[in-house]
């Protein structure tokens, strides 16, 4: 069987991820130029609790699965490190076209870092469960939650914006793994 290709796994769900962007843009505009940080980190974990609830309890009321909310994850992820460039704003400020234009730019730069990781870590998350992904993506906001409650102002941490990119690339790992465990997904 042949290696697969992580690179090109990668850049599929990003492109994934970004037509579902591009179409909630359509939708609802920039919208989330509104959020706050904190609200941003709260949306973030609502998210991520619910893959862990679906994981433990085996089934979901709404009808959506895990894959859909690791997607969410993603691109809310994406989102954050938008705001965390720009701030927000009290109303919606930016055209589609910019939006997608700072997405792409965000989703090169966690291509970028996963590239370097796995190259030192060898696709070590190829042989973890998806669960951890879970649980590392839960921990990342929480760690983003400490960092909001202190102003940043971390004395050995990475910031905000270093878990924003872990969680993206997480998810996109959960997205992978989903997919190679059930091809229909």
């Amino acid at each position: 069987m042949a290696k697969p290709d992580t690179d090109q796994q990668f850049k599929d769900v990003m492109a994934e991820c970004r037509e579902l962007f591009a179409k909630k843009l359509h939708d609802y505009g920039a919208s989330w130029r509104i959020l706050r940080p904190s609200s941003l980190t709260d949306q973030l974990f609502i998210k991520a609790k619910r893959v862990r609830s679906l994981e433990i309890l085996g089934e979901s009321m709404v009808g959506e699965g895990i894959r859909p909310e690791f997607v969410a994850l993603v691109n809310y992820g994406i989102v954050g490190l938008i705001q965390i460039e720009l701030g927000f704003a009290d109303t919606v400020d930016m055209t589609v076209e910019a939006a997608l234009a700072l997405y792409d730019a965000r989703a090169r730069q966690a291509f970028e870092l996963m590239t370097k990781k796995n190259h030192d870590y060898g696709e070590a998350w190829r042989d973890m469960r998806v669960s951890s992904y879970t649980d590392l993506i839960l921990t990342k906001i929480e760690r983003v939650k400490e960092l909001e409650d202190i102003a940043g102002e971390a004395l050995v941490s990475e910031g905000i914006d270093a878990n924003y990119l872990d969680i993206i690339n997480y998810a996109v790992f959960g997205v992978i793994r989903l997919s190679e465990n059930n091809p229909k997904s």
